[in-house]
């Protein structure tokens, strides 16, 4: 059975924001906290979007009234799945029991 790095992606509201930096800082601290320690061993970063229009890379974060929505992307390694389909469960599965009404979703599946 192979092993598989499981991509998923995740929607993280923060109120009372003052700044896009804060925002993701604390999107990430707080999605840390909630992983540790049941859970650590899943990657956090800030996720990132290409400009339709210059091609460049854009934070997936935004601040609207005080108020933030942060795209952040989890990465967790998956071993002896039987399929990508069975490792993205699994992923979702960790992932999800820790980060409660937190939505996530499945962006790559890659083999190791």
């Amino acid at each position: 059975m192979p092993d598989y790095l499981v991509t998923l992606e995740s929607a993280w509201i923060i109120k009372d924001v003052k700044s896009m930096d804060d925002a993701v800082s604390i999107a990430i601290s707080e999605a840390g906290k909630r992983l540790n320690p049941s859970a650590k061993f899943v990657e956090i970063e800030a996720g990132m979007i290409a400009c339709p229009f210059c091609e460049g890379e854009l934070n997936t974060a935004l601040v609207v009234a005080g108020t933030a929505l942060v795209g952040l992307v989890l990465q967790m390694k998956v071993f002896r799945a039987e399929s990508e389909e069975h490792a993205a469960r699994i992923a979702k599965s960790v992932v999800g029991k820790a980060l409660h009404d937190v939505p996530l979703k499945v962006q790559e599946v890659q083999e190791l």
